[in-house]
């Protein structure tokens, strides 16, 4: 048994600082890289795709919607080949700091709203995903379990890895619970150390009606930017490599 740990990063930009990269990633392994759009730049994407190529581990580009200023999390009125174009961009400009670097892209998860569209929404999922084919059909295409993202992603013939979230909680319809919501994240460590267990191996999530769900999980997305996001990271891969489960890059 083996699942993979990302975590969203490279989010600084300009003057701004978002996040822990440093200390975060030598305790994961995968990283999802902001290309510019949500958040990051090219000083921050460079710098990123620097520290995880020393700790070898996955790099991933991290497109968003054009929309710093809601940090990517505020849906837009996008045509379809709006929303192809916007991917293939991104996905452009990652991919050519890591030819600087003689370094692959291993895998793409969408952010923010619209990881959420795609999740929803075959179309803009269809998009999403022969955008990523048509840059390089050997990416690893990262999207939420059990929803459009992954479907229309292996229609498409991509490589797929299934995420689950360890501080985030469910619908009964696998659709993550919106962040408006009061009970959306969370907080407690040891609340988040069992849904990661009961996911990984079981294959089961507890939604936030009480019933409990099928899930498949690759990977475990783990936020960088909490407060306590080191401490927290750490523990999950210490809970999950006592449990025998082999933490592993995607593709690994």
């Amino acid at each position: 048994m083996k699942v993979d740990l990302n975590c969203d990063l490279g989010e600084s930009f300009g003057n701004y600082t978002i996040g822990n990269d440093n200390n975060i990633i030598p305790v994961i392994t995968s990283a999802n890289i902001a290309c510019g759009f949500h958040a990051g730049d090219e000083n921050v994407m460079y710098q990123t795709i620097k520290l995880a190529k020393e700790n070898n581990i996955g790099i991933g580009a991290h497109p968003g919607l054009p929309d710093l200023q809601g940090f990517g999390r505020r849906n837009m009125d996008l045509s379809l080949s709006e929303i192809y174009n916007l991917v293939v961009y991104q996905l452009g400009a990652l991919s050519a700091f890591c030819q600087t670097q003689n370094v692959k892209l291993n895998h793409v998860k969408p952010h923010g709203a619209l990881y959420q569209m795609g999740a929803r929404d075959s179309e803009i999922a269809q998009a999403i995903a022969q955008a990523v084919y048509d840059v390089d059909n050997t990416l690893i295409f990262v999207g939420l379990s059990n929803t459009l993202l992954i479907s229309e992603a292996q229609k498409i013939g991509l490589q797929t890895a299934s995420e689950v979230f360890a501080d985030r909680r469910y619908e009964e319809s696998g659709q993550l619970v919106s962040r408006k919501e009061s009970d959306a994240l969370i907080t407690d460590t040891n609340e988040a150390i069992e849904q990661v267990l009961n996911m990984v191996k079981n294959q089961k999530v507890i939604a936030k009606t009480g019933k409990e769900i099928d899930i498949q999980a690759d990977t475990i997305c783990v936020h960088g930017d909490g407060q306590n996001a080191l401490v927290f990271v750490t523990q999950i891969r210490e809970k999950l490599s006592n449990e025998g489960i082999l933490i592993t890059k995607l593709g690994g």
